[in-house]
């Protein structure tokens, strides 16, 4: 299953909720302000640091660099641009977006 969280964890509980319930070996993929959650600032707070042990993490490059954080990304989160995303949505027979 690939799971797509859009916002910040400073905005909503959508990425607490997706890691609670995403199961091992799964995607998650870090889109609009989602992205903010992969930054050295926010990962270990909202638990995606250690989610990156479990699960496959992503973040979409073009809004890493339009929101200036490219350059704070943690260990563990890959980038697509906007090919990889729709190669990720194409891969998984499922989708999860968490609003």
């Amino acid at each position: 299953m690939l799971h797509i969280v859009n916002k910040s964890p400073a905005q909503t509980s959508s990425l607490a909720s997706c890691l609670r319930l995403a199961k091992d070996g799964q995607t998650l993929l870090l889109t609009e302000d989602g992205v903010y959650a992969a930054t050295a600032g926010l990962a270990a707070g909202c638990g995606l640091a250690a989610a990156t042990k479990r699960l496959k993490v992503f973040a979409l490059q073009p809004d890493l660099e339009a929101r200036g954080v490219a350059a704070r990304l943690i260990d563990g989160v890959s980038t697509v641009d906007y090919a990889g995303f729709v190669d990720l949505v194409a891969e998984h027979s499922t989708n999860q977006s968490w609003l």
